[in-house]
C-alpha cells in the first residue's frame, strides 16, 4: 500500500460540539521513541491549537481551553500518537451537567449495559470508594481509578455527584499521581484510598489519602491532604503524616485514612496497618479545627489475628444509634481483613463490623458480625448524612480481581446502617424503590412457576410463612449455577462454575422471614430481614439472569413480587 494511503488510514478525527468556555481533558502518548505525539484542534477557520506528548510509556495529561464554542475536530495520526481518553466540561456548571466523554478505546471502554443501575466509571478501572459524603448539598463519590485500562495500575481518584445516591453524573478526574510516578510507571502506586470532610471555614472539602510509591525509602506509604473550593478540582496536596508511628512493630502497610469527628469534638483519623500482633487499626487525632495538621498518634484502636489476616484496611467508624457526643451512643467500626480466609467456607477477604462504644481514645466492643456473607462488598465506606449513616462498597473482591487481568467492576447499592434488636442492619437506601420500572410478576413465582426475566435488572421480594422456612430460589444464568438457598445451615448464595471449587457464601444460622434480592448485569445482592443478613456476589461477565423459579413446600411462601428495574 502506498505511504499516502497508509497515512490516510492512520488519521483519526474526534468530533465535538462545544458550548463557550469549555475545558478539555486529554490523555495521549507518543508511539515512537524520539518523535512527539500530537493532537491538533480544528474549527471551520482551520487549525487553532495543539497538544503534545513525549512519553512513550504512560499517557501524558493535557488540559485545553476552548473559549468560543461551536463544532471542532480533534485530529491525530495513530501511527505517531495514541489517545486514551478525551472529555469536555464547562467549569461554571459541571456539578449540574457533568463531563461529556468524547473518546475512549477498546482497552478502557465501559461495558454497554442499557438498564444497569449500579455505579460504574465512565472508562477504565475502579476499586475502593473514597471520600463518600454529602458536600454542597449533594452526595459525592470518589473512587480508586485508572483511566487507561481495565486492570489496576497507578491510582487516581475518579469522581461523581448525585442527588439520590443512585443516578450519578461523572465529574473530572479529581486526584492524580505525583509527576514522578506518572513519568516512571515502574514505580506503581499513586493516590490510594482515603476520605473527605467539609471545610469548616467555608465552602469546599478537604480530602485525605495515602500516597503510595513502591520502594520509596523509608516509607512507601505516606498520608496526604488537599482541599477543593469548587468541589471538582483539587489543590496542591501536602504531607500530613510522613511516617508510621515508632515502636509499634508495623510493616510498610500504613494507609486508607478515614477522618471523622470524635465524641470529644476532636478530629480523629483511622489508618490500617499490620504489626507483629496481627492486623491493626491505628488512631490519630488533631486539635486543629480545619484538620489540616497537628495530627498526633493515640495508639492501636484494634488488633485482629483471625483468618490469617495480614493488614487491616479501609477502616471507618461512625455513630450508630444516637448523637456522637452522647456516652451511651453505640458506634460501628468496619474494616477489611486483607488476605484473610475463612477455612470452613473458603471465603476470602472478609469484612467485619464491630458495634460498641467509642470514647475518643478506645473502642469497647459489644458484639461483632460479618458485614456481608457474600464478601463482594469490600472497602466499605460510610458517613453521617445528617443523622443517618449511609455507606457503599466495591462490588468485587481481591480474591477474584487481579492486578493483571481485565476486571470491569461496579459499586454496591448504597446502604443505610441501623441498630435494631441487638444487631447491625444494612438495608438498601429507601430510594432504591425508585428503581422499579414495572411489575413483572405477582403470582407465578410464589406458586413455583418459572418467571422469565426480560433483562438483567430485576428486584425480587418475597416473604415466608414463618422465619427460617426453607426454600431454594433457582436463577438461570448461562455461565454459573446460581441460587439463593435457606436451609438448616443458614442463608446462602450458591455460585458455582463447572470444574471449579466454589466457596460457601453463607450466613450460618440465619433464619430470616423476608427476602429482598437485587439482580443486575454481573451481580446479585441479597437483603434478608431488612438487612440483618446481607450477601453480595459479583458474577463474572455481563450475561443476565434469564429466569427465576422458587421451590418451597406448599404454603411456605405467602407472597412474591418481581419488578423490572431501570436507572
Amino acid at each position: 500500500m502506498p505511504d499516502t494511503a497508509h497515512k490516510q488510514d492512520s488519521q483519526r478525527v474526534i468530533h465535538a460540539d462545544l458550548p463557550v468556555n469549555t475545558t478539555l481533558h486529554i490523555w495521549l502518548k507518543a508511539m515512537l521513541p524520539g518523535i512527539q505525539g500530537s493532537l491538533s484542534f480544528f474549527s471551520a477557520n482551520g487549525k487553532f491549537g495543539e497538544v503534545l506528548a513525549t512519553n512513550t510509556e504512560e499517557y501524558d495529561f493535557r488540559i485545553y481551553h476552548v473559549f468560543g464554542g461551536g463544532h471542532i475536530e480533534l485530529q491525530y495520526d495513530s501511527d505517531v500518537t495514541a489517545v486514551s481518553v478525551a472529555y469536555w466540561f464547562t467549569p461554571a456548571d459541571v456539578l449540574e451537567t457533568g463531563i461529556t466523554v468524547l473518546h475512549t478505546n477498546p482497552g478502557n471502554a465501559p461495558p454497554r449495559l442499557t438498564d444497569g443501575y449500579h455505579f460504574r466509571p465512565p472508562f477504565g478501572w475502579m476499586n475502593d470508594p473514597n471520600g463518600f459524603g454529602r458536600f454542597g448539598g449533594r452526595p459525592h463519590l470518589f473512587y480508586q481509578h485508572y483511566s487507561h485500562g481495565l486492570t489496576w495500575n497507578t491510582m487516581h481518584w475518579g469522581h461523581a455527584v448525585s442527588s439520590d445516591y443512585l443516578r450519578w453524573r461523572h465529574l473530572p478526574i479529581f486526584l492524580f499521581p505525583s509527576e514522578d510516578l506518572s513519568a516512571r510507571p515502574d514505580k506503581r502506586g499513586g493516590a490510594f484510598s482515603g476520605s473527605a470532610i467539609a471545610l469548616p471555614n467555608g465552602p469546599g472539602i478537604r480530602v485525605f489519602f495515602t500516597e503510595q510509591q513502591k520502594d520509596r525509602q523509608p516509607e512507601e506509604q505516606i498520608q496526604m491532604s488537599a482541599t477543593s473550593a469548587d468541589l471538582f478540582s483539587a489543590g496542591q496536596a501536602e504531607i500530613i503524616l510522613p511516617q508510621r508511628p515508632d515502636g509499634e512493630g508495623l510493616t510498610l502497610d500504613f494507609r486508607d485514612p478515614y477522618v471523622m469527628k470524635g465524641p470529644d469534638g476532636l478530629w480523629k483519623m483511622l489508618l490500617g496497618s499490620q504489626s507483629d500482633e496481627g492486623g491493626v487499626i491505628l488512631l490519630y487525632e488533631s486539635e486543629d479545627r480545619t484538620a489540616a495538621g497537628g495530627w498526633t498518634y493515640v495508639g492501636k484502636l484494634l488488633v485482629d489475628t483471625r483468618h490469617k489476616t495480614t493488614a487491616l484496611e479501609c477502616p471507618c467508624l461512625l455513630p450508630l444509634d444516637g448523637p456522637l457526643t452522647s456516652p451511651s451512643t453505640r458506634w460501628v467500626l468496619i474494616y477489611g481483613l486483607m488476605n484473610s480466609e475463612d477455612i470452613r467456607t473458603g471465603r476470602k477477604n472478609l469484612t467485619m463490623a464491630e458495634v460498641g462504644w467509642f470514647d475518643g481514645k478506645t473502642f469497647a466492643k459489644e458484639f461483632e458480625q460479618e458485614l456481608d456473607f457474600g464478601t463482594d462488598n469490600y472497602a466499605f465506606q460510610a458517613f453521617m448524612d445528617g443523622d443517618v449513616p449511609i455507606g457503599i462498597g466495591w462490588l468485587a473482591n481481591w480474591a477474584d480481581a487481579g492486578h493483571t487481568i481485565d476486571f470491569p467492576t461496579a459499586m454496591t447499592l448504597p446502604r443505610t446502617l441501623r441498630f435494631a434488636d441487638g444487631a447491625l442492619l444494612t438495608p438498601p437506601i429507601g430510594a432504591a424503590e425508585s428503581l422499579r420500572s414495572h411489575s413483572l410478576d405477582r403470582t407465578r413465582l410464589a406458586s413455583g412457576q418459572t418467571v422469565t426475566l426480560l433483562n438483567g435488572a430485576v428486584e425480587i421480594l418475597f416473604e415466608l410463612q414463618e422465619a427460617g422456612a426453607g426454600f431454594e430460589l433457582l436463577l438461570d444464568h448461562p455461565d454459573v449455577q446460581l441460587a439463593v438457598v435457606l436451609d438448616e445451615a443458614g442463608l446462602s448464595i450458591r455460585h458455582e462454575k463447572e470444574g471449579e471449587v466454589s466457596p460457601r457464601y453463607i450466613a450460618e444460622g440465619a433464619r430470616p422471614r423476608r427476602i429482598r434480592i437485587f439482580l443486575d448485569y454481573g451481580s446479585i445482592e441479597v437483603f434478608a430481614d431488612h438487612g440483618r443478613w446481607v450477601g453480595t456476589k459479583r458474577i463474572a461477565g455481563f450475561e443476565p439472569v434469564r429466569s427465576a423459579r422458587l421451590i418451597a413446600a406448599p404454603g411456605v411462601v405467602t407472597h412474591a413480587t418481581v419488578w423490572a428495574l431501570r436507572p
